[in-house]
């Protein structure tokens, strides 16, 4: 999850590298700095990118430049598309639902972290190492109390007409969280999946290109229900107060979203951009990962801040093989017409 942060723990940010970030998306790199494509929300100031890159550029002495590419599908999109002429070196936010279209357009290089073995077996995303994971979380509907008196207590119910207009979605062609509801409902539905999309489609107000529009969306009060994830009552209990947004736990199971990063092929920076993939596993990007990302570190001795209380454990994990989803998206999105 990525949910602005303005606590106090928000690092003040160099000059050089708060306008390597502002700049990047549209100025052409330094020959010498290492570019990573990323989601917005890790690029942007209240992101997890400017609380952990000053450090890794002062340990390092190599520069960095953070280029904002939307979100984790546009990202993908757009090292994809420059392929052939890669412009970055380094691509971080695909996750465990995306993976299976960067293996096939062939697109990283292995390369196998200092800490890997630090990584619990069943967050480790490749037997390659192409990609490294860095954070995980559970994806939840977020219900606004003071809106909704009643809320839904399965996925099912949530097509009820009670809800009508009440739920903001992602859409999954472009975002990560909206390709991980797509997953949630192939795990649950299956072959079903078309016919549940169009049961829900009265409950959708809107699906916006990322996670950052829609739950903005959510929390200036245009929908009670979103989208989102288990962890994002820990961060209103940190910053505002617990108890208005609640993670829904439904009886049918949650998917697990596993974040990770990893070096693109035809990288000019092999040795700096190994640097940095060693640099996510280390104390310094894991300590920072729960209240800069709002996610579960993957090292599982990093220590969690006391709003994590808040963050509830579902019942059931649930996993869907990943090299489905291009035909569930295309049946799911043919449903909403």
């Amino acid at each position: 999850m990525h949910i602005r942060n303005t606590s106090s723990t928000r690092l003040v940010l160099s000059g050089g590298f708060f306008l390597a970030v502002l700049l990047a998306g549209c100025a052409k790199p330094a020959n010498d700095a290492l570019v990573i494509y990323a989601y917005d929300s890790f690029a942007s100031e209240w992101g997890l990118g400017p609380l952990v890159l000053p450090a890794f550029e002062e340990a390092t002495g190599i520069k960095v430049e953070l280029v904002a590419a939307g979100d984790a599908g546009q990202a993908l999109a757009k090292a994809i598309d420059e392929k052939s002429n890669p412009k970055a070196d380094i691509i971080l936010g695909i996750d465990n639902h995306l993976l299976s279209k960067a293996l096939a357009a062939d697109i990283l290089e292995s390369y196998k972290p200092k800490n890997a073995s630090k990584v619990p077996s069943g967050l480790v995303l490749d037997s390659q190492w192409r990609l490294t994971p860095f954070d995980w979380g559970s994806f939840a509907i977020i219900w606004d109390s003071e809106k909704l008196a009643n809320p839904p207590g399965s996925l099912e119910e949530l097509t009820k007409s009670d809800y009508a207009r009440s739920l903001i979605l992602m859409d999954p062609r472009t975002s990560s969280p909206g390709y991980g509801f797509l997953a949630w409902t192939k795990a649950v539905y299956g072959e079903g999946l078309a016919d549940y999309w169009k049961r829900l489609k009265p409950s959708i107000l809107t699906m916006s290109p990322g996670w950052d529009t829609g739950y903005g969306l959510f929390t200036a009060g245009e929908a009670p229900l979103v989208l989102s994830y288990t962890t994002s009552p820990a961060y209103h209990a940190e910053y505002e107060s617990s108890g208005r947004y609640r993670a829904l736990i439904f009886p049918e199971g949650h998917p697990i979203q596993i974040e990770g990063v990893g070096i693109l092929k035809g990288t000019k920076r092999r040795e700096a951009a190994r640097a940095f993939i060693d640099f996510v596993l280390s104390a310094t990007f894991q300590d920072a990962v729960p209240l800069g990302n709002w996610m579960y570190p993957v090292i599982e001795d990093t220590p969690l801040p006391t709003s994590f209380d808040f963050a509830p454990k579902p019942d059931k994990d649930l996993r869907v093989e990943a090299s489905s989803l291009d035909i569930a998206e295309r049946a799911a999105l043919d449903a909403l017409k």
